[in-house]
């Protein structure tokens, strides 16, 4: 499941604007590969450093990651990192254990205890020094199904928030309907497909159910799935098991919604149905509050959002970090990729891979943090 020099990924992901073909599995590109789309990386722009860099979690970023570290390895010859794309959960424990020198997660390090332990302080006593939540990559989140004869589909909170503990059971339900006027629906039983792995898409997805009908989804978000249905392992499980379903609908990101062709619901928050777009899911990203202080970047997103225009169901991926490493050189291989990440070019290369842009106004301040990482 890791990502190392995966320009061909990218290649092919580019090659169809919006069709996500070469990333269709978690599997690793060949290890040594370079070809693909060209980018604006050259060793002149770069700040390059040799040998190894290790890091892992969030599968929502991987096809963000994987262009980032493709463009990277281009200029860098002698560069070689890894991205094990094992889940949000993993990647933030692997990080406290001292496994990889950062982890990417959709959610930011808790600051409250959970099972007696408190992710953030957990972090900063295996850094030495406080950890870091760097936004890089904002992944819009899809409810993604598959009805056989059903092209478009409107959903509210209320109706999603039913679907996903099992109180809809069937596509012709009234409440359903009563959202699609027009649209034929059949009678074809309602099989939900969540994550089984921790997940950071499964905590963001179910803060949105959470605020958008608190009376329903009355469950506290987290990264473990508490809603009805059957578990597949990472976003690449849950595509290819409605892909294979009639009737099926699950949770994932807009990129691999789009890779595996799958129908993607309208969300109607009063305002009107939504259709899922890079502007309409951008609104949502530029209208997240900091709530981290300093060079900690973690954002609150307003899942209840009534405004018009807005797709509220969207998620940000941070890069978890050292702001100082005990290990100096491990420190500027993470400062170094991460500068490059956050560069103008690679942002804007990872659009057409069904990612929403960050704000500048949150890009100059990732920019600031990332300097500060000693």
């Amino acid at each position: 499941m890791s990502v190392s020099r995966i320009g061909a990924v990218s290649a092919i992901a580019l090659a169809g604007a919006l069709a996500l073909s070469a990333c269709a599995t978690e599997n690793p590109a060949p290890a040594g590969s370079t070809q693909g789309a060209g980018s604006s990386a050259s060793a002149g722009n770069v700040d390059c450093f040799s040998g190894d860099l290790a890091a892992e979690g969030s599968t929502a970023q991987k096809n963000a990651i994987a262009q980032a570290i493709k463009s990277y390895q281009e200029a860098c010859a002698d560069a070689t990192i890894d991205y094990n794309a094992t889940g949000s959960g993993s990647g933030i424990k692997q990080f406290i254990a001292k496994q990889v020198a950062f982890a990417g997660s959709d959610s930011a390090l808790k600051t409250t205890p959970k099972d007696g332990k408190v992710e953030a302080e957990e972090a900063k006593n295996a850094c030495g020094s406080p950890a870091w939540n760097l936004p890089m990559a904002a992944g819009p989140i899809a409810i993604a199904y598959n009805v056989n004869g059903v092209d478009k589909l409107t959903l509210n909170g209320e109706v999603a928030a039913k679907i996903f503990n099992g109180q809809i059971t069937t596509w012709n339900d009234p409440a359903i309907a009563a959202l699609n006027k027009g649209v034929t629906l059949p009678s074809t039983p309602i099989k939900v497909y969540f994550r089984s792995d921790e997940s950071g898409t499964t905590e963001n997805f179910t803060k949105y159910l959470q605020a958008a009908a608190p009376s329903v989804w009355t469950a506290d978000p987290g990264k473990q799935w508490t809603g009805k249905g059957e578990g597949k392992e990472k976003s690449a499980g849950v595509s290819a098991a409605v892909k294979s379903q009639d009737g099926g609908i699950t949770y994932v990101e807009w990129s691999y919604a789009q890779q595996n062709q799958l129908h993607m619901a309208a969300i109607d928050t009063g305002s009107g149905p939504v259709e899922l777009t890079g502007e309409t899911a951008g609104k949502a990203i530029a209208a997240a509050k900091q709530v981290g202080t300093g060079n900690d970047l973690a954002l609150k997103l307003d899942y209840g959002t009534k405004e018009a225009g807005v797709y509220p169901i969207v998620l940000v991926t941070y890069e978890i970090v050292c702001s100082k490493y005990a290990d100096a050189e491990q420190g500027k291989k993470v400062k170094a990729f991460l500068k490059h990440y956050a560069s103008a070019d690679v942002q804007k290369s990872l659009e057409p891979l069904g990612y929403a842009p960050l704000p500048a106004e949150v890009l100059t301040k990732v920019d600031t943090a990332v300097d500060a990482i000693s």
